[in-house]
């Protein structure tokens, strides 16, 4: 299928690093959501690590409205704060306390060194660089999850993973990927101009999102038994 349109920005950083984005969205594990081959113990496991992940992510996308530089840029990082804490994070507890794993079992999970790496270079990045450098860091989990999702939604068939599927293929994840797509590029547009891929600036912004790419297919490989 071809991949949500999510904005001009995400197109071009995507295609930029189309090597590690194909590795990550059509990674083993994404496979084995779709045709049900993933075995459950290895799927409890990323969710464990999943969780304490949207824990920082919380607060890097917290630390968004802290860099942003309108009010409007404030609300639309605020209300991704408010999805992820009330909507991905239920999902994972609702799930994993059908197994018997409670919400206090997965607070204590130790975090695992490619979750570190991860959350860890996404804080960093709000904390040395601006916005923009900040939402290039983002982009990857939230608009590769909305790609991934909507893709399985089609082609996954009987599998024990459609609640996710359905959490990230769906109606209401998917409007917010569109809707954060078109904040990133007002973003872009505001501080680089109507032509930002020529500029110098635009090729840091791509490593960034590049590098996140690519630490999204490391964490795949924690969702193993």
């Amino acid at each position: 299928m071809t991949a949500p349109d999510y904005g001009r920005s995400f197109a071009l950083w995507r295609a930029d690093c189309a090597p590690q984005w194909a590795a990550y969205t059509r990674h083993a594990f994404v496979e084995g959501l779709k045709d049900g081959s993933l075995p459950r113990a290895a799927f409890l496991t990323y969710l464990r690590q999943d969780y304490l992940f949207l824990i920082h992510f919380s607060r890097a996308w917290s630390l968004a409205v802290v860099k942003a530089g309108t009010l409007e840029e404030m609300q639309a990082a605020a209300a991704t704060v408010q999805t992820l804490l009330q909507g991905e994070m239920a999902l994972h507890v609702g799930i994993c306390e059908a197994t018997g794993i409670s919400k206090a079992d997965l607070l204590a999970t130790e975090e695992a060194p490619e979750n570190l790496a991860y959350t860890r270079y996404v804080l960093e990045t709000g904390y040395s660089g601006d916005f923009l450098d900040l939402l290039a860091a983002l982009a990857p989990c939230v608009l590769g999850y909305g790609e991934i999702g909507a893709r399985l939604m089609i082609e996954a068939g009987d599998t024990p993973y459609r609640d996710w599927i359905e959490t990230y293929g769906g109606a209401d994840y998917q409007a917010m990927c569109h809707t954060r797509g078109a904040m990133i590029d007002k973003a872009v547009a505001d501080r680089l101009g109507p032509a930002p891929e020529k500029l110098p600036r635009w090729q840091q912004l791509s490593h960034r999102f590049a590098t996140a790419t690519r630490l999204e297919v490391g964490f795949w490989g924690l969702g193993r038994a």
